[in-house]
């Protein structure tokens, strides 16, 4: 089935359009969790990984996905990327959608090598081996199409996704892709032109291919302006929650139907336990369960569906 058919058929089967951004910062992570293990790299990634299989155990049955961002198991070496493809796994398990943000971007034969470590296959000899094996990854479109075809190609051989950066929610997005081109375009227009080109041989039932874009929910007016100019292109919407961005914001982002987007929180799930309303009433080993109660107020706020 084409991958994005897949997480849309997640998005209604649970009535939840929120993807769980796991972003773990070690000194973030509940004293309760730390405290089990040896202050190393090793012992920090055991800690990382055990607080998220707890969180994925505590919304896999309410939300549709998760998306964990690469630098913040990169930078705990091999252990922590072993943490990565551990985490990837144990959500897939549970039934989610894994999107890897790792916003990858480079020379066509490069691009390529990207590509079959998170959605293809490496060859080695006669024999494939598939490593990250996650669904959707995230893609840097500035360096041009021949290299976002690799990435294209796999998705199309495999079943899979990317995400291509159009208006990303940053302070700064703008000192790039707010500029004008010659002809008074954006270039965050041209870039979702060129997505809705690159996609158009991988649409799938509900309208919406699997070539799709990273599109911020702290600029609104972009976020209905892109709506408007890319019918079949099905938006990750960062910026929601702790960088300012709010439903009515996000809802700018949906057809009318409901679909069309899903929508990043990272710190506001994976931190839940620190409010201190939930700490007043709560114990610190109860951090999964302030994850689920913020994922079912998202789903709440954010049912758009019609």
């Amino acid at each position: 089935m084409n991958a994005m058919d897949r997480l849309i058929e997640k998005i209604i089967k649970l009535k939840s359009p929120v993807v769980m951004g796991l972003d773990p910062r070690y000194e973030l992570l509940p004293k309760c969790v730390r405290n089990k293990y040896t202050m190393d790299l090793e012992g920090a990634s055991k800690a990382i990984l055990e607080y998220n299989k707890s969180l994925i155990d505590s919304v896999y049955d309410i939300i549709p996905a998760i998306k964990p961002q690469m630098a913040f198991y990169e930078m705990f070496g091999i252990p922590g990327m072993q943490t990565f493809l551990d985490t990837c796994k144990y959500a897939k398990e549970k039934g989610m959608i894994v999107i890897a943000d790792n916003k990858r971007g480079d020379i066509g034969s490069t691009a390529k090598g990207y590509s079959n470590a998170y959605l293809g296959r490496t060859k080695i000899g006669e024999k494939e081996e598939s490593i990250f094996d996650v669904d959707f990854m995230t893609v840097n479109p500035y360096m041009g199409t021949d290299c976002i075809e690799p990435f294209v190609e796999d998705c199309k051989k495999y079943d899979k996704g990317i995400f291509i950066l159009a208006k990303t929610s940053n302070p700064s997005s703008g000192e790039l892709q707010d500029k004008k081109l010659e002809n008074g375009e954006e270039v965050y227009k041209k870039v979702i032109s060129l997505i809705e080109k690159w996609g158009q041989d991988l649409r799938g039932k509900f309208g919406y291919s699997s070539i799709a874009a990273v599109v911020g929910a702290t600029y609104p007016k972009q976020l209905q302006e892109l709506r408007s100019l890319a019918m079949h292109t099905f938006f990750l919407i960062p910026g929601y929650g702790a960088q300012g961005g709010k439903a009515e914001d996000i809802k700018l982002g949906f057809d009318k139907q409901g679909l069309g987007g899903i929508v990043n929180a990272s710190r506001s799930l994976m931190c839940a336990y620190k409010q201190e309303d939930w700490k007043k009433n709560h114990k610190e080993e109860e951090y999964g369960l302030a994850t689920r109660e913020e994922a079912l107020r998202m789903n709440k706020e954010l049912n758009f569906f019609n």
